[in-house]
């Protein structure tokens, strides 16, 4: 094995042959990441039913992030006309409505998969993780994933979920600060959110850092 390796090999029972080493897998060596696009719809994005006042300003952000990653997964919020999600919020992102649909400046073609979530009438469906239409966790997993970066809408509703999730899912996860807006329903949550992210030992990073 090449040499570049060597720090990466573990002696085994004291031996000095071949034969006594384990080499550390390579997928514990090579990182794999992928890129966690959440919720960039056009109800999220000012203009729209629920709109974040930094929804259109992270797409170029975000847009220039997709060009660093092999592996793009997209999150969309698909609720039904009715659902127990809207007591708590503006009717927003109804599936097949034009709210629901990607903004139209992110670069659809880069993504590889989307997972719907909130499809049900009794579900919120903040975490990308509780998609219905693909289990969001093996997907990552087949695709030997080893660290997630999260970006998107919104920072402390679905961004937020989705990268406790994954942390917890034992991903090394990220949040990418200038690649996430927030709604701010209540003043000053985002940066409680970020907060109580950081402390759990997610990594909030900016785009320019990967």
């Amino acid at each position: 094995m090449h040499n570049r390796y060597s720090s990466e090999i573990c002696r085994l029972n004291g031996s000095t042959s071949v034969s006594g080493y384990i080499m550390v897998s390579l997928q514990k060596i090579q990182k794999v990441k992928a890129l966690i696009v959440v919720d960039v719809q056009n109800d999220f994005c000012p203009g729209g039913a629920l709109a974040t006042s930094g929804g259109n300003d992270i797409i170029p952000v975000i847009n220039l992030l997709m060009e660093k990653f092999e592996i793009i997964i997209a999150s969309k919020d698909w609720h039904p006309a009715n659902t127990v999600h809207f007591e708590k919020w503006p009717v927003h992102c109804v599936r097949g409505a034009s709210g629901a649909q990607f903004h139209n400046q992110l670069n659809l073609t880069a993504i590889k998969e989307v997972a719907l979530k909130g499809t049900g009438n009794t579900d919120d469906g903040y975490s990308a993780f509780e998609a219905t239409n693909i289990d969001f966790c093996y997907w990552l997993k087949k695709q030997s994933v080893t660290e997630v970066y999260v970006c998107g809408i919104a920072t402390e509703y679905c961004v937020n979920a989705t990268a406790r999730d994954a942390q917890q899912a034992g991903f090394r996860t990220f949040v990418v600060r200038d690649a996430i807006a927030a709604v701010e329903a209540s003043a000053g949550n985002a940066d409680i959110a970020l907060a109580t992210m950081q402390q759990s030992g997610i990594q909030l990073i900016s785009s320019k850092e990967i």
